[in-house]
């Protein structure tokens, strides 16, 4: 049913650039001095300026997007599922939370891209950079989740946008401000908490979201399913026991697949952000 929703024109396309910026090595200005000194003495810099070279030097390429009819189609699925946020929360927000919604920019990347808060890695899969209020996606997570995280389906994802979007209201009404002060200021294990409730929350509001698509009839039979399905697949418990044989909880930093998958229900059910308080739990 989303698949008929308008689309978002809060998309960068910036899959045909090249995820390297400027950068000479640190010996360039060092080299030049010295040549001006060996030249001032009455010596021949030429010598030392051929041998000097900089230690790597990347640009920014961008190339004609190569792309295929099922990414194009996930791109068009993107911008629709973006727009019925747009649509949620900008309903919503003021009405819960008395803030005025001011929508994010979906960026689609391949590898690396830089961003506010550095250089974004596909390594580290989707997420929201609070500093410039992105999205970042390497559309090969989509393959990965069907894949490696065993949860295909076109709800599955949404739910993965909804979630980076839930960061984003995080982000606006300030408890992910109040979040990144307090983590500075206490244990690496209690910041790792505060990690979980944080995105523990996030996936609340993917629920809360999911409930307002429910309502506009927008929801297909088993949609509800493939996003808690996808919610499970990403809990810290799996993903551990998946990659290392075991589970280290102090260690979490999302969640275990209990904990997603209730939270997102709840959020789900209620469609209330004020009943995601994962911090008073």
């Amino acid at each position: 049913m989303l698949k008929d929703g308008r689309e978002s024109d809060n998309i960068e396309d910036r899959r045909g650039m090249s995820g390297g910026r400027l950068a000479l090595g640190g010996g360039g200005c060092f080299t030049i001095i010295l040549a001006l000194i060996v030249l001032f003495l009455g010596g021949d810099p030429s010598k030392l300026l051929r041998q000097s070279q900089p230690d790597s030097v990347q640009v920014d390429q961008s190339q004609p997007i190569q792309t295929n009819s099922q990414e194009e189609a996930e791109k068009s699925f993107m911008r629709k599922v973006l727009a019925t946020t747009e649509d949620a929360w900008g309903s919503m927000l003021p009405k819960q939370a008395g803030k005025q919604y001011r929508a994010p920019v979906l960026v689609l990347y391949r590898g690396s891209t830089p961003t506010a808060c550095g250089q974004g890695s596909a390594s580290s899969g989707p997420f929201y950079c609070p500093g410039d209020q992105k999205l970042y996606l390497d559309m090969a997570f989509f393959d990965e989740l069907k894949q490696e995280f065993k949860a295909p389906g076109d709800f599955a994802q949404a739910y993965v946008v909804a979630h980076e979007v839930g960061h984003h209201v995080q982000n606006l009404v300030g408890t992910m401000d109040k979040v990144n002060r307090l983590q500075q200021q206490v244990s690496e294990t209690q910041s790792n908490q505060l990690s979980v409730r944080l995105e523990l929350q996030a996936d609340c509001y993917a629920g809360v979201w999911a409930n307002f698509v429910q309502k506009q009839g927008k929801l297909e039979v088993g949609d509800a399913e493939e996003a808690i399905r996808a919610a499970q697949s990403v809990g810290d418990d799996m993903i551990q026991k998946r990659m290392q044989g075991y589970v280290v909880p102090e260690s979490f930093t999302h969640g275990s697949a209990k904990d997603r998958m209730t939270w997102f229900a709840t959020g789900f059910k209620s469609g209330d952000i004020r009943q995601c308080n994962t911090f008073g739990r």
